[in-house]
Formats: structure tokens, sequence, C-alpha cells
């Protein structure tokens, strides 16, 4: 994409005109004045009285920065209101996307205050998790309500909204972690013809360009049509790294009739990147030390890091009988591949020692996803008692796919955290490709809410899920294997409200998620234990002030079960809980006309029981906070028409940094600064926005995670330092 185009388009624009209407008046005939007794009376023209009218102009994208959503899709359960749903919710909304430059969908789980990210590697390919629990590879996560891989890069200028359902969602999309469901919204056509043209940058160099173009066609605009484009190609925030992002994508609305419609999604995404920095290993026996300044060149290499591609195909049906049945039909297809060779810092000692070394790695480099769902809605009545039901099917299919060879690690060289250096080394690489896993989900749905009256209703959702685990060696020989059908998953909701913009609800249930492969050294090794049922109790209260600022606040007991090798029999299996108490205060919308808030807090106690040893029972949860926050705000400054400021404070506190709880990373707090300014261009919005991300620059732990939570005495810890100061420019013009 040329910068001549976005000149172009500036001095081009387009002219709005109206045509003024003129109303004659006249007198009646009966209180007209003859001019002569004999003569008709002729009645005088009278004079034209013009009407006013208005001519509002269009504003940029996200400038009003509407952060409060009204309603969320909860899969079978359709469209509800957020105030009406008994379970803890909250909206990362388009607006929020524009203003604060998300460059990927990981962007977004800050503004979440339940939230956090286990980086492995890079922020792009983290698992989101929610609540202290870790998320699985692609059970958590979903676009347009369809299961997708989330350990594969995203672009955020394709999606409109990311929505987080905290807790326990097993009765409504079968088997996954108790960390939350989290739904990426993509971009649908518009009913009017909209050009967005972005060009800016980010950091020391790294220009990008963007288009999003959309509108319908036909008669009664029976095609809509939307198409996002982008490019990014330039130096990170790091000396010598590169970084290069390119998106092509479409999304498509054939209306057959004024109830039937077909949505057809497709994309592809490729992110490339040199020369960031590697995450940090460390043993049990090493006191984590002061996290590194990113920024400093040396932490990673020029000559490492990852490619990878995400291709994706989504394709649905919906169908309105009338105002009280639905029924929606999809299916989502994804390759998501990548090519990993990435460096790796080995803490050697607790004042920051380390070793670095580069290799291909191993572990799955290609994630093959199918995913489905089907449901049918419905509203009746039986007597005084109002219904709404569900029925319905969704589940998904995955392929994971390794390299046979490698060429091995490389080991760089040794430095001090503080004193990174610069190591010249080959690139390593690897070859072939052998299918190491498949897992299979399916799940049957039924549900209702009843409705007792105008202050009461209960809320029951049921799923029978049939799920299939199947790991195999490179020769094809299959490892192991597990099947389970018709496992069942309840949940049940009591709410009642007060008055109408009140809510308050309690909601139990219980979820599945696929059992866990036995380690080298137990005498049962291969074997996938049975699936780990989650336990969750969740009472909350959500009010509606003023109309225009929503507040939830959630208390919740959740539990679920662990695998590790006994210590006597070594035998394999789920012997242990983690239990995770917590309070989430949340909120979102407009503190005034002009100041916009979305944000709140989460206190927790994540703590692992019955791990078969003293020395990690009844311990703190690896990388889980007792408490995180998170403040977001904005301000359209009144007497400086278009102008806006935004600010995001994020704190995280003191995390432990193994099972052992020996050692610590420290809490920390980042301060997100933005402004922008909205005119017109020749009658088209113009915008204007900068931001500072980590104002102070200050150096922390985004991310610390064990590889075994059991505390085997060969685990080992990673840790993940966060982002130094980065900026972002751009320029936007609406067409």
């Amino acid at each position: 994409m040329k910068s001549a185009r976005l000149l172009l388009c500036l001095f081009s624009g387009s002219v709005l005109s109206s045509m003024p209407a003129f109303a004659a008046e006249t007198q009646p005939a009966s209180k007209q004045k003859a001019a002569h007794p004999a003569a008709p009376a002729k009645a005088a023209p009278a004079a034209p009285k013009a009407e006013n009218i208005t001519v509002h102009s269009r504003n940029g994208t996200g400038t009003a920065a509407d952060y409060r959503t009204k309603d969320v899709a909860l899969g079978p359960l359709g469209t509800r209101s957020v105030l009406d749903t008994p379970m803890s919710i909250m909206v990362v909304p388009h607006d929020v996307l524009v203003n604060q430059q998300a460059r990927n969908i990981n962007d977004l789980v800050a503004y979440v205050p339940s939230v956090q990210l286990e980086m492995r590697g890079d922020p792009n390919t983290s698992r989101p998790q929610s609540r202290g629990f870790e998320g699985d590879v692609i059970a958590n996560t979903r676009m347009d309500g369809l299961n997708m891989v989330i350990t594969t890069p995203y672009a955020a200028e394709q999606f409109d909204s990311m929505q987080v359902l905290n807790g326990l969602a097993g009765a409504l999309y079968g088997p996954q972690n108790p960390a939350g469901t989290f739904d990426f919204t993509l971009k649908r056509p518009t009913d009017r013809m909209t050009e967005r043209l972005v060009v800016g940058t980010d950091s020391i160099g790294a220009p990008l360009e963007s288009a999003d173009v959309s509108g319908r066609v036909g008669r009664n605009g029976w095609f809509g049509y939307r198409l996002n484009l982008l490019n990014q190609n330039g130096e990170g925030y790091v000396e010598g790294s590169h970084l290069r992002r390119d998106l092509v994508s479409g999304d498509f609305d054939i209306h057959l009739s004024p109830k039937t419609v077909i949505q057809l999604d497709a994309s592809q995404y490729t992110y490339a990147e040199r020369g960031f920095p590697g995450g940090f290993a460390y043993s049990t026996a090493i006191q984590l030390p002061q996290a590194p300044d990113l920024s400093q060149k040396g932490y990673g290499q020029p000559q490492a890091d990852y490619n990878m591609e995400t291709d994706t195909v989504m394709a649905k049906i919906i169908h309105n009988f009338n105002d009280n049945w639905s029924l929606k039909l999809g299916g989502l297809w994804q390759n998501a591949a990548r090519n990993v060779f990435s460096t790796s810092n080995q803490l050697l000692n607790s004042a920051g020692l380390y070793k670095q070394t580069i290799s291909a790695a191993l572990t799955a480099n290609d994630f093959v996803a199918g995913s489905n769902m089907a449901y049918l809605n419905g509203k009746f009545r039986t007597g005084p008692l109002r219904h709404q039901i569900e029925l319905g099917t969704n589940g998904y299919v995955m392929g994971n796919y390794n390299p046979t060879s490698s060429t091995g690690t490389l080991t760089l060289g040794e430095a001090t955290i503080g004193h990174p250096k610069s190591f010249a080394s080959a690139q390593p690489y690897y070859s072939g490709r052998y299918k190491s896993a498949d897992t299979m989900n399916q799940s049957l749905l039924a549900g209702d809410t009843i409705s007792l009256g105008k202050h009461w209703s209960i809320m029951g959702s049921l799923a029978w899920s049939w799920l299939s685990t199947n790991n195999y060696a490179k020769t094809g020989t299959k490892t192991s294997s597990y099947t389970r059908s018709a496992a069942f998953s309840p949940m049940t909701s009591l709410l009642y409200k007060p008055t109408d913009n009140q809510t308050i609800y309690f909601t139990w249930g219980k979820s599945l998620q696929a059992g866990t492969i036995a380690p080298a050294g137990s005498v049962n090794v291969n074997e996938v234990t049975a699936p780990l049922r989650s336990e969750e109790y969740e009472v909350g209260y959500k009010i509606l002030i003023a109309k225009r600022m929503q507040v939830n606040i959630a208390g919740f007991r959740m539990a679920r079960p662990y695998g590790f090798t006994d210590p006597v029999t070594k035998v394999y299996a789920n012997y242990g809980l983690q239990r995770n108490y917590g309070v989430e205060f949340q909120a979102s919308g407009n503190i005034t006309d002009d100041l916009t808030f979305l944000g709140g807090m989460t206190w927790l106690d994540a703590q692992m029981l019955g791990t078969g040893s003293s020395l990690t029972a009844n311990k703190q949860v690896v990388g889980v906070p007792p408490l995180m926050a998170n403040a977001l705000l904005d301000y359209r400054l009144p007497f400086l028409k278009g102008a806006a400021v935004n600010a995001n404070v994020h704190y995280m506190g003191r995390r432990a940094a193994n099972v052992y709880n020996t050692t610590f990373a420290p809490s920390y707090v980042t301060l997100d600064l933005g402004a922008r300014y909205a005119t017109h261009a020749y009658g088209q919005p113009l915008v204007f926005r900068f931001g500072v991300n980590n104002v102070t620059n200050q150096s922390y732990w985004a991310s610390v995670y064990p590889s075994s939570i059991n505390g085997v005495s060969t685990a080992t810890n990673s840790a993940v330092a966060g982002l130094p100061r980065t900026y972002h420019f751009s320029i936007e013009l609406d067409l």
C-alpha cells in the first residue's frame, strides 16, 4: 500500500449536499378579505418559509470512546444482556482497540482485571488465563463462537472486540480448562460504505499501513463485504531487531432473505520477528533476579526468533424462523504453522548470570484444527412461565504436527542481566514432519432459562461430551490413547432482580477437561489420566448506574484436580487439587459525559493442595498474584473540540516464582498515556493518535510459570520480562 494513496484520499474527499425544502402558506378562504364587493377575492401569495436542516458530520472511529457493552454472545445461549447474565463477563470493545492502538489480540487482556498471559516466548503466542488457571491451546479460545488455536499470532486490526467469560463454562462450550472463555469477534460489513485508511509507526521504526473497507451492494444491500489489509515492516523496540506483519482478511454477508443470512470469513496473517528478547529459565534452587530492560540489545539475537502463518476459513448460516425461534450453524478450519528458532536464556545463579542458547524446537510447529457449532434457540410460555431454551452441539478436532529432526541446540555464550551480549552463530533449522497427537471433543447441549415472574428466574444448562486423545511416535505408532463417552457437565443459576437495573445471582457448575499424560519415570508412562473435573461456586451482583455505567461484583470458589507421580508407588494419576478463592470488581461506561472508564480489580487466593510433598503443599500457585487491577480512563477535552487524552494504569501483585514459594516476582505498576485529535479534511474524518506504553520504562516480570506444578526434581521455571517503553503513532482517514 503506497503512501500516495493516503495523500490522494486527503484531497479527493466527497461532497455532502442537501436540498432545502420549502412550503407555501395560504390563509383559509373563510378569513380572506375581498378587495371589492363585486369582485372575487384574490389571495396574496405567501412568502416561502425555509426549513432548517442540520447536517451532522461523521466522526472518526473510536472517538466517542464508548467502552460500555450492553449485550454479549454466549454460544448456545445466544445474545443476552450483560445485566441479566448470571456469570462474570467483561468486554473490551472496538473503541479500546482503536484508541489504544492494539497490534495483537493478547494486548487486550491487560484491560480485564481477572486475566493474565502465560507467555511462552512471545506475547503474540501467549495463553490467556483467568482467575489463576492455565488456559488450553484451543479449548478456551473462540473466534465468533468457534474454537480457534490461541498459540499463534493474530492481528488486532481484523477484530471488533474481545469478550471474556470468567469461570467455568463446560455446560455451554464442552470440555475446557477452568481458565475462562475468550471470544474474539470479527468485524462485520457495515450498512454505510466506509473506507478507513491508517498509516503510522511503532517504536524505533516499524511503519504500518492498513485499510478497512466495508459496504453493501445489490438490491436492498443483499451482499455485504468487509476487507482488511495490513502491512508493517521495520525495526522493533530493540536496536537491530526486525518485525514484519501482513494481513489479508475478508468478511462477507449474503442475505438470502430478510430472515436468512450466510456469513463467510477468510484470512491469512503472517508474522515474523528477529532479534527480540528470549525468556529466562531457572531451577527451583535459584532466586529470581531483577527483571531486565528488554530495550537493551543482546537478550535476543538477530539470527533467532519466529516465522508464523495463520490461515483461517469460517462459514455460518443464521436463520430466524420468527421473533421467537432461530437456528445457527457454523464451522471453522484453521492451519497455524510456525517456524521456531528462538533464543533461550538459562539462569545459572541468583545474581543474574545466564547462558544463552539457540535451537530449532522439536515441539509442535503446526496445528490443524476444525471446529463446529449448531444451535437452536426458542422462546415460549407454559402457563405463567416464560422459557428461553437452547438445544445444540459444538466441538473441535485438532492435529499436532512436529518436525522429525533438528540441528539441535547451539550454545552462544554467557552474560549477566543488565549487561547482555551479542553472539554470532548459524541459524538452526529442522526438517521433516509427523503427526504427534490428535484431539477430538464434541458435546450435545441443552438448557432452559425459566422466568418465575418479574423478579426471579432459574437457568440450567447441561452438556454431554465425547472426548478422544491420541499420541503418536515418529514412526506413526500410537503411544497412548484415551476416549470418554457422554461425560456430563452441568451448570445452574438462580437470578433475582430487585429492580430493572439490578441483578443478584448464584451459579454452580462442573466442567471437564482432557486428562494429562504420564511422564517418563512413572510406571504407567504415556498413559492418559481420566478427565479432570473442575467445580465452581459463584455469587454476583450487577447494577447499571444512571443507564451509563455497568458495575459487576462477583465472589467465587473454584477447584480443579491435577496429575503428578506418587513418590512412593511411582504411579502418575490425578492426586492434587488447585483451589482458588476470589472477588472481582468490574466497571465500564461513562463517569461523566466526557470521561469514560474501563477496568476493575481482582483479589485472589490460589493454592496447591494435596501435592504429595510437604515442600509444595498449601503453597501459592506459581505466577498468580493475590491482587491485580487495571484502570483505563479516556477524557474528551471540553475546551478543545476533537481532542482527548487517555491513561491506563496496570497493577500486578507479588507472585510466587517456584512451587516451593522460596522466590517471588515483585509487584509492579505500569502507566500508558495517549492523546488523539479528531478533525475533518474536506468533510472526511481525520484522526491523529499518539501513545506511549510503559511511560516510566518499568522493568518487570510479566509472566512466570513452572514446567511442573508438583515440584518434581527435574522441574524448571520460566520467566518472561515485560515490554519496555514503546511508542505508537498513527493517522486515520475515514472516507
